[in-house]
């Protein structure tokens, strides 16, 4: 039987994550699996109680908040799995869910990372991934397959390849991530798990979707609230994600279009919400891109941790 090693990483949700270890401790029934958390720079240290509560559980403690990227890397880092199975602490498992993504692991070597399906966990009939359409690299978009629909198996027979892999829940083959190799921290919010995705693609490997695996995530389904955090992050990555990943002709398309079209776009949206400071955000994402390289670790705003 193969490890798996369970990453998640935890950010002042302390009993969100706590619900997750719940569910896996019920519902996992398979037995080749170490857990690890890691906690991203929380307000409060939770590491050593939970150390007492759960004595079989890796914990790994960060001072600083690393982001989405740099918290997984901590705990792919000490992971000794075959597998890697990371899932965001807000996620629950199902039954039978390694076993089915560890079955369609073994029946194809090519799968680099693979999904499961992920229905909204506060309205569990729906849909919120059952997979990604490839990028458009001329306007940095794609688009989530099956999102808000409510699930009536009408997906179930696109189990294969994919444009992505969800963030919420990836199940990764160590392999394939030592020729990838870790995800870019300089994201640190929103493109960085497709930035990845691409980085497996170009090792030789696969993105898949296993629809007859399941797994729920506690995201809302309303839109998030607008906040300059995320509109700065947002609209730094994508132009990023672009300088990364595409070919010299594709920038050669999408940079015009960014600035002559997303552009005023945004800021006459930011102008009839009167979110009058995102004006400023946005310019402050087109400067950073100006100013650094595809490789800086300056993450050019002010994060709390």
């Amino acid at each position: 039987m193969s490890l798996v090693s369970i990453i998640t990483v935890n950010y002042n949700h302390n009993h969100i994550t706590e619900e997750l270890l719940g569910s896996i401790y019920l519902l996992n029934k398979y037995s080749e699996t170490e857990i690890i958390v890691v906690d991203n720079g929380s307000d409060t240290n939770p590491v050593h109680e939970w150390g007492n509560k759960y004595p079989d559980v890796t914990f790994i403690r960060s001072d600083v908040n690393l982001g989405f990227a740099g918290g997984n890397n901590l705990g792919i880092k000490v992971a000794k799995g075959e597998f890697l199975f990371l899932i965001n602490n807000d996620t629950e498992f199902t039954g039978g869910l390694i076993e089915q993504l560890l079955s369609t692991m073994y029946r194809n070597q090519q799968i680099g990372i693979l999904s499961p399906k992920i229905r909204y966990f506060h309205k569990p009939e729906l849909l919120q991934y059952v997979g990604f359409t490839e990028m458009n690299y001329y306007t940095a978009r794609n688009s989530c397959i099956g999102q808000f629909e409510k699930d009536n198996h009408q997906y179930d027979s696109l189990s294969g390849k994919t444009g992505y892999a969800h963030g919420a829940a990836m199940f990764i083959r160590k392999i394939a991530l030592e020729k990838a190799g870790l995800m870019a921290e300089n994201f640190f919010l929103y493109y960085e798990e497709i930035d990845w995705c691409e980085k497996f693609k170009q090792a030789g490997f696969e993105i898949w979707v296993d629809l007859k695996a399941l797994i729920y995530h506690k995201e809302s389904v309303s839109v998030g609230k607008k906040s300059a955090l995320k509109e700065y992050f947002m609209n730094r990555n994508r132009i990023l994600f672009i300088r990364r990943n595409a070919k010299t002709f594709q920038k050669l398309i999408f940079y015009p279009f960014f600035f002559l079209v997303v552009t005023p776009r945004n800021i006459l949206t930011y102008i009839r919400e009167k979110n009058w400071a995102y004006i400023g955000v946005l310019f402050k994402a087109i400067y950073w891109n100006l100013t650094n390289s595809i490789d800086s670790t300056y993450l050019g705003f002010p994060i709390r941790k």
